[in-house]
């Protein structure tokens, strides 16, 4: 009898145990099904955010093709005046007459608008829907007083740096158009070379340096790539007697001016102040003579 009682007993309590080991499971099962409704819900809304923002990012683009659209229309609307190049004496004559405004405190506006940079708030103010045209010329300086009787935007050859100041009559700084100091200017291109140092628009010194290099190949094949090697090497022993020439300039320069041919200008642009490009072509000296002239030609935009 003891023995069936004790085996009732074990049985009992691993029942117990089963029993508490079911209402665990049953806890753990319910919650997780609560926790996945809960993450369902979470998805849910976030599936419904994700859509609501998705349909206003929609509706900004299109806002921000529209403004686009009529800003391009606007700018499209306008034109220059008038377009004018400016060779030396003309040019000039033009900066004498921007020197010679005068007005009250504050009734000339002068600002630098640099390739890559804003257009200052007082220019686009003074300009009004003409703005735009500030930015179309850039880089430029631009010219603007307050009873509308100069508007014009001045392309310079050496670019300040940014500025923007209202005051009694234009910033026109002579370095900015015409060859001022002691000064290096120089013409590089693949096989032709020359450097002058120049005295305000006086070249006293002269170095040049010319390159059979071989011309253009396109027949294509092995033919072709040990012809561009070669051509290749011919540049590189050009450029290391550039360098040389740029190397034994003066100490005593302003400044070293470099154009030309717009990859051999960047191989060589440690050795200058400023850079820029060139057409020019010929003899070295002929060619530096017409860069040099290019290269102090200013660009007049009447606004």
């Amino acid at each position: 009898m003891i023995d069936r009682l004790l085996g009732r007993r074990r049985l009992k309590e691993r029942i117990a145990e089963l029993e508490g080991e079911r209402d665990d499971a049953v806890a753990h099962m319910e919650a997780e099904e609560e926790r996945r409704a809960e993450a369902a819900r979470k998805r849910q809304e976030a599936e419904k955010r994700v859509n609501e923002l998705e349909t206003r990012i929609t509706e900004l683009e299109d806002r921000l093709e529209r403004a686009e659209q009529r800003e391009a229309d606007a700018d499209a609307s306008v034109d220059f005046r008038d377009i004018e190049t400016l060779r030396p004496d003309r040019r000039d004559e033009v900066l004498s007459r921007l020197r010679s405004v005068e007005t009250g405190p504050e009734g000339a506006l002068s600002a630098f608008v640099a390739d890559d940079g804003d257009v200052p708030d007082a220019v686009s103010a003074a300009l009004g829907d003409r703005a735009s045209l500030a930015r179309r010329a850039a880089p430029t300086l631009v010219y603007v007083d307050d009873a509308g009787l100069v508007s014009c935007a001045l392309a310079p050859a050496l670019d300040p740096e940014p500025f923007c100041e209202w005051s009694a009559g234009f910033r026109v700084e002579e370095g900015w158009f015409r060859p001022t100091g002691r000064f290096a200017f120089g013409l590089a291109r693949s096989d032709t070379f020359a450097v002058g140092v120049y005295e305000g628009d006086e070249r006293v010194d002269l170095e040049t340096v010319r390159t059979d290099v071989m011309d253009e190949h396109d027949k294509g094949g092995f033919s072709q790539a040990r012809y561009e090697r070669l051509r290749e090497e011919q540049i590189d022993e050009h450029l290391e007697e550039c360098e040389a020439a740029l190397s034994a300039l003066p100490a005593d320069l302003n400044r070293v001016v470099l154009v030309g041919e717009s990859g051999i200008v960047k191989r060589l642009a440690e050795h200058a102040d400023h850079t820029a490009g060139s057409d020019a072509t010929g003899k070295p000296e002929a060619a530096l003579e017409e860069a040099f002239s290019e290269f102090w030609t200013a660009r007049l935009r009447l606004i």
